[in-house]
């Protein structure tokens, strides 16, 4: 396992010496710089772990150097070293993203338990969630500050990137901990019913009401309540979560009593709420409101060095239980670690999955992995026809998208069901695709097709 990486910035000589013969003497690949300014060229240069600033130096003070780091890379771990008249400037870097401070004259036990909850913080999350690649770890470390927040979080990022657990994380890493974490999938549940789930009803409300229910506010309070596809949300029941972020209040559906809740939200989307706003089909104050804090998780094709972790870690969670010891061949793990991945982590666990189930002799070969991967053309094939072709290479990946839709709907006559069916994916976020894209409804078959 690689050491941890600190850079210590003091622009007294024996204070960096000090810190640097502690740090080294416990195992960390210690770097010191001699001011604010040098510490920037630094972090500009290669990646640290952990930053441990003085607060008052010449030149550039350590509250600057805490603004300039957060803006140049918001996960950057940063502890303060103050003297005891700076408490209240330490009090504002806690307010500015700071993981903690330290009182001068500070004990070495203090010093290495400080740094050591800052980085065994980020080594959890390691186990919480499975990567090794930069990307990743940036996600971590942001993660890390602003788990502790109460502001609301929007995590974007592709369908199948991990969205739900990365806010499952945010929710173990906060204060909330402790107490309950409610998901729901805004695009799985009846829009007519989800007033419902979210905020209750009272017996008699509607036909099928016959007791009193609460709903997924008030059950999660004190604790996180993360709303999946937030986008999928209808403008009168959008209304009603602005209400409720808030004012931090709900009305049961058929209710006449405000009903006091205490809950972070975490909303996540695959859609672009931006521009979904200007078309009218998205609050902007809803959206302002939720995008407070954000997050965005790079697609699996970004960080390609995650791939082989993630495909042992696979292996080894579908064959737990059992007595078998999957192996994996040369030809496979090149395809596996080659693919383009549209449907990101989930689509490599579900070929994972499948892969494992179909193996002989427990060894993955290339004709125990899907079509789409093990073909030649990577494509899916209709009933035994032609395979789809994707573009040639060095297209980027919304055109080899639009091309796919392209031909699954010139194929199925313009039919959505088929068409989704035949790419994978659901019948909504295919309708998704389309409104992207722009495409237009040709003919009965795309304009009448109804969810299978």
């Amino acid at each position: 396992m690689a050491r941890k990486s600190i850079l210590v910035v003091d622009d007294e000589k024996y204070q960096r010496e000090i810190l640097e013969t502690i740090l080294s003497g416990e195992g960390y690949d210690v770097t010191t710089a001699s001011s604010g300014e040098a510490a920037m060229k630094f972090v500009e240069s290669r990646r640290f772990d952990l930053v441990l600033t003085d607060l008052k130096m010449t030149g550039m003070s350590g509250l600057d150097l805490l603004k300039e780091l957060t803006n140049f890379d918001k996960s950057i771990i940063v502890i303060l070293l103050t003297a005891h008249g700076s408490v209240d400037s330490a009090v504002d870097a806690l307010r500015l993203g700071a993981f903690d401070y330290l009182q001068k004259p500070y004990d070495r036990a203090k010093l290495l338990e400080t740094v050591s909850r800052a980085l065994n913080k980020l080594s959890a999350l390691d186990t919480e969630i499975v990567s090794v690649s930069p990307e990743m770890d940036k996600v971590k470390k942001l993660i890390l500050k602003i788990a502790k927040s109460n502001s609301t979080v929007l995590i974007r990022g592709e369908s199948g990137t991990g969205k739900e657990l990365i806010a499952r994380a945010m929710h173990m890493n906060s204060l909330r901990a402790s107490e309950t974490f409610q998901a729901v999938n805004c695009a799985a549940i009846n829009e007519n019913l989800l007033e419902s789930e979210l905020f209750g009803h009272e017996k008699g409300s509607f036909t099928g009401a016959v007791g009193e229910k609460k709903g997924l506010f008030e059950i999660a309070d004190r604790g996180t309540l993360f709303l999946d596809e937030i986008g999928e949300l209808d403008i009168a029941l959008q209304a009603k979560l602005l209400r409720a972020l808030q004012e931090r209040e709900i009305r049961r559906v058929g209710g006449i009593k405000e009903i006091p809740v205490d809950v972070r939200v975490l909303a996540a989307t695959n859609r672009d709420l931006l521009k979904m706003t200007e078309e009218k089909r998205f609050r902007e104050d809803l959206y302002y409101r939720l995008n407070v804090l954000s997050i965005e998780i790079p697609p699996l094709r970004e960080r390609r060095s995650d791939l082989p972790v993630l495909i042992d870690y696979f292996v080894k969670k579908h064959t737990r239980g059992t007595e078998r010891t999957i192996s994996i061949d040369t030809a496979a793990k090149k395809i596996l670690n080659d693919y383009h991945y549209p449907g990101n982590v989930r689509q490599l666990e579900s070929a994972i999955e499948r892969a494992i189930l179909l193996s002989e002799n427990d060894t993955i070969a290339v004709e125990d992995l899907p079509p789409e991967m093990s073909s030649a053309t990577r494509g899916t094939s209709v009933d035994g026809d032609t395979q789809f072709k994707l573009p040639p290479e060095g297209v980027n990946f919304e055109d080899v998208e639009r091309s796919l839709i392209m031909q699954a709907m010139e194929r199925t006559d313009n039919n959505i069901t088929k068409s989704a069916k035949l790419l994978g994916l659901t019948f909504r976020t295919l309708q998704y695709r389309l409104e992207k894209f722009g495409f237009k409804k040709d003919g009965d078959g795309t304009e009448d097709a109804e969810e299978s």
